[in-house]
Protein backbone atom coordinates (compact mmCIF):
# COMPACT_ATOMS: atom_id res chain seq x y z
CA UNK A 1 0.00 0.00 0.00
CA UNK A 2 2.15 3.79 -0.93
CA UNK A 3 1.60 6.00 1.58
CA UNK A 4 1.18 9.76 1.22
CA UNK A 5 3.72 11.18 2.32
CA UNK A 6 4.11 14.62 3.11
CA UNK A 7 7.27 17.08 3.41
CA UNK A 8 6.80 19.56 5.97
CA UNK A 9 8.85 22.41 7.23
CA UNK A 10 10.21 23.22 10.67
CA UNK A 11 8.98 23.41 13.30
CA UNK A 12 6.01 21.55 12.26
CA UNK A 13 7.69 18.53 10.77
CA UNK A 14 9.40 18.31 14.13
CA UNK A 15 6.64 19.51 16.49
CA UNK A 16 4.10 16.73 14.32
CA UNK A 17 6.19 13.18 14.55
CA UNK A 18 7.32 14.39 18.21
CA UNK A 19 3.82 14.73 19.38
CA UNK A 20 3.01 10.84 17.94
CA UNK A 21 6.34 9.98 19.15
CA UNK A 22 5.25 10.78 22.51
CA UNK A 23 2.20 8.66 21.93
CA UNK A 24 3.96 5.74 20.83
CA UNK A 25 6.94 5.71 23.32
CA UNK A 26 3.76 5.84 26.38
CA UNK A 27 2.28 3.50 24.75
CA UNK A 28 4.77 1.10 24.92
CA UNK A 29 6.08 1.83 28.30
CA UNK A 30 2.33 1.24 28.78
CA UNK A 31 2.42 -2.24 27.61
CA UNK A 32 5.43 -3.25 28.95
CA UNK A 33 4.34 -2.32 32.27
CA UNK A 34 1.07 -4.15 31.48
CA UNK A 35 2.68 -7.47 31.26
CA UNK A 36 5.69 -7.18 33.69
CA UNK A 37 3.11 -6.40 36.51
CA UNK A 38 -0.28 -6.75 36.12
CA UNK A 39 -1.74 -6.05 39.57
CA UNK A 40 0.35 -2.79 40.16
CA UNK A 41 -0.48 -1.50 36.50
CA UNK A 42 -4.51 -2.47 37.12
CA UNK A 43 -4.09 -0.07 40.64
CA UNK A 44 -2.02 2.71 38.21
CA UNK A 45 -4.74 2.79 36.01
CA UNK A 46 -7.75 2.95 38.89
CA UNK A 47 -9.20 -0.02 38.13
CA UNK A 48 -7.42 -2.64 40.70
CA UNK A 49 -7.64 -6.57 40.21
CA UNK A 50 -10.55 -7.66 41.89
CA UNK A 51 -8.56 -11.37 42.24
CA UNK A 52 -5.26 -12.42 40.53
CA UNK A 53 -7.21 -14.35 37.96
CA UNK A 54 -8.37 -11.29 36.44
CA UNK A 55 -4.50 -10.06 35.02
CA UNK A 56 -5.96 -11.03 31.56
CA UNK A 57 -7.54 -8.31 30.93
CA UNK A 58 -4.90 -6.64 31.71
CA UNK A 59 -2.98 -8.16 29.64
CA UNK A 60 -5.75 -7.39 26.44
CA UNK A 61 -5.36 -4.14 27.16
CA UNK A 62 -1.17 -4.47 27.22
CA UNK A 63 -1.72 -5.73 23.61
CA UNK A 64 -4.14 -3.05 23.22
CA UNK A 65 -1.13 -0.63 23.89
CA UNK A 66 1.60 -2.83 21.67
CA UNK A 67 -0.27 -2.29 18.38
CA UNK A 68 -1.14 1.34 19.36
CA UNK A 69 2.41 1.73 19.76
CA UNK A 70 3.60 0.05 16.77
CA UNK A 71 0.69 1.70 14.52
CA UNK A 72 2.04 5.11 15.20
CA UNK A 73 5.37 3.73 14.46
CA UNK A 74 4.63 3.25 11.42
CA UNK A 75 2.72 5.79 10.16
CA UNK A 76 5.43 8.21 11.75
CA UNK A 77 8.32 6.28 9.40
CA UNK A 78 6.23 6.63 5.99
CA UNK A 79 5.31 10.54 7.19
CA UNK A 80 1.72 9.76 6.78
CA UNK A 81 1.02 13.16 8.55
CA UNK A 82 -2.97 12.39 7.58
CA UNK A 83 -3.50 8.86 9.27
CA UNK A 84 -1.34 10.27 12.33
CA UNK A 85 -3.67 12.68 12.56
CA UNK A 86 -6.79 10.68 12.11
CA UNK A 87 -5.62 7.89 14.76
CA UNK A 88 -5.07 10.26 17.40
CA UNK A 89 -8.68 11.43 16.90
CA UNK A 90 -9.96 8.13 16.99
CA UNK A 91 -7.61 7.55 19.96
CA UNK A 92 -9.88 9.71 22.09
CA UNK A 93 -12.26 7.33 22.83
CA UNK A 94 -9.74 5.74 24.81
CA UNK A 95 -8.55 7.84 27.93
CA UNK A 96 -12.08 9.37 27.35
CA UNK A 97 -13.77 5.89 28.49
CA UNK A 98 -10.68 5.35 30.92
CA UNK A 99 -11.80 8.75 32.36
CA UNK A 100 -15.48 7.40 32.87
CA UNK A 101 -14.64 3.88 33.73
CA UNK A 102 -12.17 4.91 36.11
CA UNK A 103 -14.12 7.76 38.06
CA UNK A 104 -17.39 5.36 38.32
CA UNK A 105 -15.08 3.11 39.35
CA UNK A 106 -14.07 5.17 42.52
CA UNK A 107 -10.57 6.26 41.45
CA UNK A 108 -8.81 9.27 43.03
CA UNK A 109 -9.11 12.69 41.12
CA UNK A 110 -5.91 12.38 40.43
CA UNK A 111 -5.91 9.17 38.30
CA UNK A 112 -9.11 10.48 36.45
CA UNK A 113 -7.14 14.00 36.12
CA UNK A 114 -4.54 11.90 34.14
CA UNK A 115 -6.80 10.36 32.25
CA UNK A 116 -8.42 13.50 30.67
CA UNK A 117 -4.81 14.93 30.36
CA UNK A 118 -3.65 12.05 28.07
CA UNK A 119 -7.61 13.13 26.24
CA UNK A 120 -6.09 16.97 26.10
CA UNK A 121 -3.10 15.72 24.98
CA UNK A 122 -4.40 13.32 22.00
CA UNK A 123 -6.70 16.83 21.43
CA UNK A 124 -3.51 18.99 20.78
CA UNK A 125 -1.66 16.41 18.88
CA UNK A 126 -4.92 16.15 16.42
CA UNK A 127 -4.87 19.53 15.97
CA UNK A 128 -1.20 19.67 15.18
CA UNK A 129 -0.50 16.84 13.41
CA UNK A 130 -3.39 18.35 10.86
CA UNK A 131 -1.63 21.46 10.37
CA UNK A 132 1.30 20.27 9.81
CA UNK A 133 -0.58 17.37 7.26
CA UNK A 134 -2.08 20.83 5.20
CA UNK A 135 1.28 22.49 5.02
Amino acid sequence: MPAQSAVVSPPWGAIALGLPGAIALLQAVTAARAFAAPAGFADYMGLPLATPQDAGFVMVYGLRAAFIALAVAALMATRNFAALAWIAAAGLVMPIGDAVLTARAGASTAIVARHVAIAIFLAVTVVVVALADRR
